[in-house]
């Protein structure tokens, strides 16, 4: 990730939520006050989110020692320590809604991305996010796919070309489309087309796109449609996937399935931090 770009997300976040004072730490804690809490796991998934935050404790001035437990990518079993933090009661406070919101919220994309891989394991197919993603997010969610054992598609806009539905109708048609395109992108951006009747598909073909994308279609389709497409071209499948569904279009053949619900309906996993008391002690009650 980048790590500049991620600093000074923090910092906005940081600031949207804790305004010009945290009113309750701050009455309750004296400055200098000290103390210790825990990241602890409550249910089992995939974790994602140490850069975070190792990110907020070590580049935001806050006064608090960060010490890992786990890795990104590990999976979690419930009670499990992913991390503590010890020093300031009020940085250690202030801060946590905001880094639980993000690494709860991650470490739920991780774990939905690691069933999909898992559903799909010995099929000779990809599973990939969209940019179906929450706005300010997107370089976090995106990571979080790729510890989950996923694969991102196009990053933004000027990653790569896709030509989806809306552009084929304002143009006219995909040959148009495609010399558009072809007129004015470099020779290393490649070239990808939804495709939604077995028509699009072959006039996808003789366009030369790099990509084609099967929209909204079930398995026995995309076995005809594929058919019509040689090997140097990637195939990719989407729309409305269910993890159920995932075998059985990871046998047509195609090369990539991609899934917005990796990232627009993912439940959180549920971490909590726990401040240690004394005796060493946790203040969580199962």
């Amino acid at each position: 990730m980048n790590k500049w770009m991620l600093k000074q997300l923090l910092e906005n976040w940081l600031i949207e939520d804790s305004g010009f004072r945290d009113i309750t730490t701050e009455a309750i804690f004296p400055e200098g006050a000290k103390g210790e809490a825990r990241f602890i796991a409550k249910e089992e998934g995939i974790f994602f989110g140490m850069e975070v935050l190792e990110t907020a404790y070590s580049s935001l001035g806050m006064d608090v020692t960060f010490v890992c437990e786990i890795r990104d990518g590990a999976e979690l079993k419930k009670g499990d320590t992913i991390a503590s933090v010890s020093g300031s009661m009020r940085d250690i406070l202030t801060s946590e809604r905001v880094l639980l919101n993000l690494v709860q919220r991650l470490s739920g994309i991780a774990t939905a991305t690691q069933e999909a891989v898992r559903a799909v394991e010995g099929l000779p197919v990809k599973i990939t996010d969209t940019r179906k993603t929450t706005p300010g997010l997107r370089m976090l969610e995106k990571a979080a796919v790729r510890a989950g054992g996923g694969v991102n598609h196009r990053l933004r806009l000027d990653d790569a070309v896709m030509i989806k539905d809306n552009h084929i109708s304002a143009c006219g048609s995909i040959a148009e489309a495609v010399e558009r395109v072809r007129d004015t992108a470099g020779h290393m951006v490649k070239i990808e087309v939804e495709a939604e009747t077995e028509e699009q598909v072959t006039e996808a073909v003789k366009a030369g796109a790099d990509v084609i994308m099967f929209d909204n279609a079930d398995p026995e389709t995309v076995k005809n449609w594929l058919r019509h497409v040689p090997k140097r071209i990637v195939t990719e499948v989407s729309g409305g996937i269910t993890l159920g569904e995932l075998a059985a279009f990871g046998e047509t053949g195609v090369n990539v399935i991609s899934m917005g619900a990796l990232t627009h309906t993912v439940s959180a996993l549920d971490i909590s931090l726990a401040v240690v008391e004394e005796g060493g002690q946790t203040n969580e009650r199962n």
